[in-house]
């Protein structure tokens, strides 16, 4: 069996690091640009909806100029209790 060598060994710990910190760096650059896109994105769809919403509340409210209709009664309910 081989045992890794000291070199071998402070090179991967050391290429960790630097893919670390290079990690971090990158994403304070590009971290907001993409919440600042996926806010957006969120926003038109809100938007959208609400336009949708409204429109459905619009042709609702033209399409009943009607008083409303009164609920037909259908009768007494009664509760029943279990017997053992």
């Amino acid at each position: 069996m081989e045992m890794a060598s000291i070199t071998g060994t402070v090179k991967v710990i050391f290429y960790i690091i630097l893919f670390y910190y290079l990690f971090k760096f990158l994403m304070r650059i590009f971290a907001p640009i993409l919440i600042q896109k996926a806010v957006n994105k969120m926003q038109e769809k809100m938007q959208e909806q609400y336009r949708q919403q409204q429109e459905q509340q619009s042709s609702a409210s033209q399409g009943s100029t009607s008083t409303p209709k009164p609920k037909k009664e259908v009768g007494e309910y009664i509760d029943y209790e279990e017997i053992k």
